[in-house]
């Protein structure tokens, strides 16, 4: 059997790719694909990339050509591959002619003629910019405007404030800077969502109903019903509605998610997420009380992720306890949540009004992920076993905290009218009813 092995990042994967997938095929019996990861990607300097890793390697796989796929993380690792895989030939586009003759001490290098006036930089470039707005209080918001720097199919047009003038300069600088959210929606062909959650709702479903695309940072709603409303208007209009998680989108997370698909230890059994913070600097002077994220808004929802993508929302019970210091915001210095499923238990941990540290553990029948704080940016987890020795440690740079794949996953969905490949309406709503649960008092022990 004659092995054939090529590399590339496959954005946005068109005729070109595949022609070349389909040269690399006929030149033996057996083709490798190598898809350079995210990080790979960067340190080459390539900062636009449109996919991250998991979609650039369904568009491959969904080609039907490749008979393996692998994943690309360090320069030196070609060689590694050939030795791995036992390959016979690698081969790559004319446009790398004389880069990898180096190769030849290790098996046959051809470089295959690439198809004329196509390329996935061309049509990045042709894509039209979205229109994108900005609503809320936090000054978060200057971090996903800086992000959005590096998604050049997306143009910032204006941001909606109840505090227009305690924004960051540069986001005061934007076309349209105002309090009034119609007037808004009438600059915009979508919007990010970072107001606080209990104007959710309401501003989603605005949103929506006027025929505009949306990214809501977690939760959606804070009732399950509401949750559910949105996606079905959603869906109606065609138009997309994503919940904003960045951790889902960081490179080191979803190589976790991954790795728990294919068994590194073994059935997981328990997950326990904990996130807590004693800052309010991500918000602007004046915020009032109703405008503060309680712990559970802030950290709640974005712990409940790992929680509800690895053991999925049919939990059998659950109990939330928690401290409330002010029983007319509902505002809770601490809260615990606990997850009974048929064969897994989970535990989430948040807080605004205590300090702790901020990991994830992730135990399994043959071994536990250990992802140290803040697990939520995640760049670096271990897989550890019974046996010390056969610990293993991986590492994942993380530029912008996951935000500008999150832009453009969202950017793309909109597109391709599907819907962002890494969350999922159901995880939408079952944080939604565990938002609801607290505030009906459901399942809930105050302490």
């Amino acid at each position: 059997m004659v092995k054939v092995i090529t590399y590339g990042t496959f954005d946005l994967l068109h005729k070109g790719h595949i022609r070349l997938l389909e040269r690399a095929k006929i030149l033996g019996d057996y083709l490798i694909v190598g898809v350079t990861s995210d990080d790979f990607d960067k340190a080459r300097g390539k900062l636009n990339v449109q996919q991250n890793l998991m979609e650039r390697i369904e568009a491959v796989r969904a080609t039907g050509i490749a008979d393996e796929i692998v994943v690309e993380e360090y320069e030196g690792q070609k060689i590694e591959d050939i030795q791995k895989y036992g390959v016979d030939i690698f081969t790559v586009g004319s446009d790398w002619c004389g880069k990898f003759d180096y190769l030849k001490d290790y098996c046959q290098v051809i470089y295959l003629p690439r198809t004329e006036g196509i390329s996935s930089s061309a049509l990045r470039t042709e894509k039209y910019q979205l229109q994108l707005g900005l609503v809320g209080e936090s000054i978060i918001l200057e971090k996903f405007l800086n992000e959005c720097k590096y998604v050049n199919s997306v143009k910032l047009t204006a941001v909606c404030s109840a505090y227009p003038a305690e924004l960051p300069e540069c986001l005061q600088e934007l076309p349209c800077v105002t309090s009034d959210y119609d007037v808004f929606l009438n600059h915009v062909e979508a919007v990010y969502i970072m107001s606080t959650p209990k104007l959710h709702y309401a501003q989603v479903k605005k949103a929506l109903l006027s025929g505009k695309h949306v990214l809501c940072e977690t939760p959606e709603a804070l009732t399950r019903l509401q949750c559910e409303e949105l996606h079905c208007i959603a869906k109606k209009n065609a138009l997309i509605l994503a919940e904003g998680n960045k951790t889902a989108y960081a490179t080191a997370y979803i190589r976790l998610i991954l790795m728990l698909k294919a068994g590194k230890i073994g059935d997981v059994i328990s997950v326990d997420a904990t996130s807590t913070s004693l800052s309010e600097k991500y918000f602007v002077k004046n915020i009032d009380d109703f405008n503060r994220w309680n712990s559970i808004e802030a950290w709640g929802a974005k712990s409940l992720l790992p929680v509800f993508h690895i053991l999925g929302s049919d939990y059998s019970s659950k109990q939330i306890i928690s401290h409330i210091t002010s029983d007319e915001s509902m505002f809770d210095s601490f809260t615990i949540i606990n997850f009974v499923y048929p064969h897994a238990v989970a535990t989430v941990k948040v807080g605004k009004g205590i300090k702790s540290e901020n990991e994830l553990i992730i135990v399994g029948t043959k071994g536990y992920i250990y992802v140290p704080a803040p697990w939520w940016k995640t760049d670096y987890f271990e897989i550890r076993y019974e046996n010390r020795n056969e610990n293993k440690r991986y590492f994942y740079q993380l530029d912008g905290e996951g935000i500008r794949y999150e832009v453009i996953a969202f950017v793309n969905a909109i597109k391709n009218k599907n819907k962002m490949a890494l969350t999922d309406e159901s995880i939408s709503q079952a944080i939604a009813e565990v938002m609801e649960d607290y505030y009906s008092g459901k399942d809930m022990v105050r302490i």
